[in-house]
C-alpha cells in the first residue's frame, strides 16, 4: 500500500512529485487572522439555568448561522482520553506498510479504509494526506493493531456522540423548534451514522506547493474535530481564508451539507481545508455524524414557506455519500448538484 509518510520516509525524496503540485491562485495564500471565531460552553449549553442555557443557545445559532464553525469548550472529556486518542493514532500510522495493509478497504462502506489522498482515483492532484477511516455506529469498527487502539477509540467516539447529541437539542432551539426536533426528523433515535477518520499529513520540505486537504465541505450535520499541537486548518469566512487556532483543550465543530439542506440554507456548511508544514507531522481526529444511511434528508417543513421555498432537493444520506466520495474533492460541488 503506497502512502505519502512511506514516500517521505523513503530516501529517495529529493523533490516534491509532480502529481502533488497544487496549482493554487495568489488569493489562496492570502491569510486573514482573526481572534473573532466564535466560541460555545457546551456547560452553559446544557445548564440546568434557563437563563445561561437560553444565552448559549442564542450563541450557538449565531455561530452557526454566521460561521458553520465554532470552538467548544467545557465539554466534560478529558485531556487523557484526547491525548490517547492522539498518541494511538500515532502508532496506528507508525504500523509498517505491510500491517496498514491489512486494513485498506477498497469500498466506499467497507467498515475500515486505510489509505491516501481523497479518492486516489479521481484525484487530478494527490493530496498530502493519509487517512484511516471506521465506521464506528450504529455497529463499531477498528483496527486490531496497535494494542489498544480500538477501546480509545470506542471510548472516545462514544463521548463524541454524546457531545453531538446535546449541540444538536441546541441547534433545534435556536431554530425555533422542539428540542428533539432534528433527532425525530433525521431518524436518529434509531442510531446516528457516525464515521471517523483520522487524518496524518507528514511533514512536508514543500508545504507551499501541495495540499493537505482542498477546499471542501463535509457531508452529514455536525463535524466534531481535535488535533495534535501542529496548526493547519483554515476555515472560508466572508470569502477570506482564515487560519484556525483552538483554545486549549477545545473541540473544532463544523457544520455539515445536511445541515445546510435541513435548515434550507439557514445554517450553511463551512469551506475549509488543511494545510501542511516542514516542522512535524500533523494528526486530526474528526468524528462526522449524520442520519442512518437510508434516511432522505429534505428541508425541514417548518423552515420552508412562500418567501423561501425548497432549496435542495431530497437525497438519502447513503447517495450523498456516494456522490462525493465519487467526485473529486472542490468547495461545495457536491451540494450544488442537489440544489433546486
Amino acid at each position: 500500500m503506497f502512502t505519502v509518510k512511506g514516500l517521505v520516509e523513503s530516501s529517495c525524496l529529493r523533490s516534491i512529485p509532480s502529481n502533488y503540485i497544487s496549482h493554487k491562485s495568489p488569493n489562496d495564500s492570502l491569510l486573514h487572522e482573526t481572534h473573532n471565531i466564535p466560541t460555545i460552553d457546551f456547560s452553559q449549553l446544557t445548564s440546568s439555568n434557563p437563563s445561561e442555557r437560553s444565552k448559549a443557545t442564542q450563541q450557538l445559532g449565531d455561530a452557526c448561522r454566521d460561521w458553520g464553525f465554532f470552538m467548544l469548550i467545557n465539554h466534560g472529556v478529558s485531556e487523557t482520553l484526547r491525548d490517547e486518542v492522539l498518541k494511538a493514532s500515532q502508532s496506528f500510522f507508525d504500523l509498517t506498510e505491510e500491517e496498514k495493509r491489512e486494513f485498506a478497504g477498497g469500498k466506499l462502506f467497507d467498515p475500515i479504509r486505510c489509505g491516501t489522498s481523497f479518492n486516489a482515483m479521481v484525484d487530478k492532484t494527490l493530496f498530502w494526506r493519509d487517512y484511516l477511516k471506521c465506521h464506528v455506529h450504529p455497529h463499531f469498527h477498528a483496527p486490531s493493531k496497535p494494542l489498544g487502539f480500538s477501546e480509545t477509540l470506542e471510548e472516545y467516539t462514544t463521548k463524541s456522540r454524546e457531545i453531538i447529541g446535546e449541540l444538536l437539542k441546541g441547534i433545534s432551539r435556536s431554530l425555533g423548534l422542539k428540542e428533539n426536533y432534528i433527532h425525530k426528523r433525521m431518524n436518529l433515535e434509531s442510531g446516528y451514522h457516525q464515521l471517523l477518520v483520522i487524518n496524518f499529513y507528514p511533514t512536508c520540505p514543500k508545504p507551499e506547493l501541495v495540499m493537505g486537504l482542498p477546499a471542501h465541505t463535509d457531508h452529514g450535520l455536525l463535524t466534531l474535530l481535535m488535533q495534535n499541537e501542529l496548526g493547519g486548518l483554515q476555515i472560508q469566512h466572508n470569502g477570506k481564508w482564515i487560519p484556525v487556532h483552538p483554545l486549549p483543550n477545545s473541540f473544532l465543530i463544523n457544520t455539515g451539507d445536511h445541515m445546510e439542506i435541513l435548515t434550507n440554507g439557514k445554517y450553511k456548511s463551512v469551506v475549509h481545508r488543511a494545510v501542511v508544514n516542514k516542522k512535524a507531522a500533523r494528526i486530526s481526529v474528526g468524528t462526522a455524524h449524520g442520519p442512518p444511511l437510508d434516511t432522505v434528508v429534505s428541508p425541514a417543513p417548518e423552515l420552508v414557506h412562500e418567501d423561501n421555498p425548497p432549496a435542495y432537493r431530497g437525497i438519502a444520506y447513503r447517495d450523498y455519500l456516494q456522490l462525493q466520495q465519487s467526485n473529486i474533492l472542490d468547495k461545495k460541488s457536491c451540494l450544488d448538484r442537489i440544489r433546486i
